[in-house]
């Protein structure tokens, strides 16, 4: 899954870069004849924030509890559908612009599925992630904490 988010964001941002169409224009009065190139950012802005918004999928997935989890993979969906409706939405010149976004946000949009299905199995961020000492420091109570100091140790060293 991981790997998808980050297939579908290297391929929204590669395809941020590649040419939309051509414009050509003719200056009244001079008749000089005028091409510009349209990249794909700017014909369709979308695609570099969806770019943005599969990498955040990858730290959604690792920070997360399930229930979020689920959302993630449910709007990583909508952003894969958004992402193929933009390429679909026309005006290319060529087929590469429209094959390289249909096919990012299709890889997006499976990333946010499999997401959403595997949410409760991936594990979650907790206490595992804490400093070593703390878990431990936090089940102390007021009694062990005097009988600490009646020891000679600093129950509250390293705090």
């Amino acid at each position: 899954m991981v790997g998808l988010l980050l297939l579908a964001a290297a391929g929204l941002w590669g395809a941020s870069g590649l040419t939309w169409s051509h414009v050509t224009a003719t200056t009244p009065g001079t008749g000089a004849v005028t091409a510009t190139e349209v990249p794909v950012a700017e014909a369709v802005p979308s695609v570099t924030a969806l770019a943005l918004v599969a990498l955040a999928g990858v730290a959604a997935a690792f920070a997360l509890g399930p229930g979020p989890r689920r959302v993630a993979g449910v709007l990583l969906v909508g952003s894969g559908a958004v992402a193929v409706v933009g390429g679909l939405s026309g005006g290319a010149d060529s087929a590469w612009p429209v094959l390289a976004l249909v096919a990012a946000g299709i890889v997006l949009a499976a990333a946010g599925v499999v997401l959403a299905v595997v949410a409760g199995r991936l594990p979650a961020m907790g206490a595992r992630y804490a400093a070593p000492g703390a878990a431990k420091e936090a089940a102390r109570g007021e009694d062990d904490l005097w009988q600490a100091l009646s020891e000679g140790e600093d129950p509250t060293a390293g705090k």
